[in-house]
């Protein structure tokens, strides 16, 4: 495990004070900060969720259905995350313990068209042009517009990959960004077979450009893999949902956790308790939690969630093209790349090739055109539901009283499962490139494609439990502050 001392620094009033607010290219709101000494050398780096938005307790009081539509304003990008792990968990509450066929094929064709236009927004729009151009290339071209410029098939096809996704997402959801298409015990519709045979017409194209997308991320590392295999590189333990044979499945499984070298700390552990195996803490200089797995502790149960995890530590994927990639990956570089943090992009790719399989063999199922749509049964008071984000683990858990109302809820969002690692990831990288130079936007940079590579959704993560730092001023009409209000995180 990394020991680099830079989440906290003495005397951090005698330091100068670099900031980069807000992080670019992804979803949310974040800053950088680096403290400086008079020779250039970086003493602390942390990443800072500015945003508070509280979810956690302004769905308390609410009717329990209504929560799998509310959860979504989480975030315009991974709404149906949200919105399915929500409903997983109130299918506990009504009783609905074993879904019907068309429910369940619904519910994750839904999911596998949110991986896919999620994984193309974000290699393609967000992390393409650092990837394409060089992190610390003209910022002038280093964007979206750029990559049109220069590498026009590679944008089209990504704006078409994350369109056909979207279209998925409308036909099972109702709309392409917060749907209400799936409900507590079941979904609200089924396919047609206009439906369906639209998608089917367009499937194998979207396989074809996933699989394009799987190689060209390994070309970019064949040309520099000095970078690839080092940059913002450490050990780390791993978590993630796995199916009962030790596939990957980013709908439902049993909870994988492993030590960096493979040693496993528990696996298929049922995750309607996962409290018994993840605690939280807070600190005074984010509004983002910090989960550890409870048996290790909080300074050494750190741990990484996400695609690099899901792909490198499950047995096998349970589509042929995708797993033929998963082991080439794994076996690239003596198995470098799968261990370095730039192989999130390689292996988001290959989850996108295994989203469009996926959609293609659900395509040909008829039971996506059934009307046996809801199950329920036996009342309960809590749920839990969890599902792999784009981002990594999704855990919803909620609490309902007599009175069909919300009493509790608690999420952990894939951001935050990864919250340490990322802090770790930008440390690495201001040792190796920053510590000790004149910085420039370039170097700079660097810190944002640390951050990027784990695909972050900052406004997803921004809950909190216990008390958080809070300063509140009262300001009068010149703009002049009358009093000042403030609250630590003790």
């Amino acid at each position: 495990m990394s020991t680099f001392p830079l989440e906290t620094a003495a005397h951090p009033e005698r330091l100068r004070r670099v900031v980069i607010e807000p992080v670019s290219r992804v979803e949310g709101h974040g800053k950088v900060t680096l403290l400086m000494d008079e020779d250039d050398h970086v003493q602390q780096a942390r990443l800072h969720i500015v945003e508070f938005r509280a979810f956690e307790k302004f769905i308390q009081g609410r009717p329990y259905w209504e929560v799998p539509v509310m959860v979504q304003r989480l975030c315009g990008i991974c709404p149906v995350s949200h919105h399915l792990a929500a409903c997983k968990a109130l299918d506990q509450v009504v009783g609905a313990t074993q879904l019907t066929p068309t429910a369940e094929k619904i519910r994750r064709l839904m999911h596998y068209g949110q991986i896919l236009q999620s994984h193309a927004l974000h290699f393609f729009h967000l992390s393409s042009p650092d990837l394409l151009f060089g992190f610390d290339s003209d910022v002038a071209k280093r964007n979206i517009v750029g990559v049109a410029a220069e590498h026009p098939e590679i944008a089209r096809q990504g704006v078409l990959l994350r369109k056909y996704g979207q279209e998925v997402i409308r036909h099972t959801a109702g709309k392409r960004i917060h749907g209400t298409g799936s409900v507590p015990g079941g979904v609200n519709k089924s396919l047609t077979a206009a439906e369906r045979d639209e998608l089917r017409k367009d499937v194998y194209q979207m396989i074809a450009w996933s699989r394009e997308a799987v190689h060209l991320v390994k070309r970019l590392f064949e040309q520099d893999l000095d970078t690839y295999r080092s940059f913002g590189t450490f050990e780390a333990r791993t978590l993630s949902l796995v199916r009962a044979d030790g596939a990957m499945d980013l709908y439902h499984g049993g909870l994988r956790a492993l030590h960096a070298d493979g040693r496993t700390i528990f696996d298929h552990v049922d995750y309607g308790h996962y409290w018994e195996q993840i605690s939280e803490e807070v600190k005074a200089w984010s509004y983002m939690k910090f989960p550890y797995l409870t048996a290790l502790g909080h300074e050494d149960g750190w741990y990484r969630v996400g695609p690099l995890t899901r792909v490198t530590r499950s047995d096998f994927i349970p589509t042929p093209l995708a797993d033929r990639e998963r082991r080439e990956f794994v076996a690239f570089d003596e198995g470098r790349a799968a261990r370095s943090t730039l192989g999130f992009h390689w292996a988001r790719m290959i989850e996108m090739l295994h989203s469009a399989e996926a959609i293609k063999d659900l395509l040909h199922d008829d039971d996506l055109l059934g009307t046996d749509l809801m199950a329920s049964g036996p009342r309960q008071a809590r749920g839990v539901g969890v599902i792999e984000a784009p981002r990594g683990t999704l855990i919803h858990h909620y609490r309902v009283d007599e009175n069909d109302q919300v009493a509790r809820a608690n999420l952990i969002v894939s951001t935050t499962h990864n919250n340490h690692a990322m802090n770790i990831a930008i440390r690495e990288v201001a040792r190796k490139y920053l510590d000790g130079r004149k910085l420039t936007e370039g170097l700079l940079n660097h810190i944002e494609v640390a951050v990027r590579a784990f695909d972050p959704c900052l406004s997803c993560a921004t809950h909190a439990i216990g008390k958080m730092p809070l300063e509140v001023q009262l300001v009068d009409a010149e703009g002049g502050v009358v009093d000042t209000l403030v609250r630590d995180s003790r």
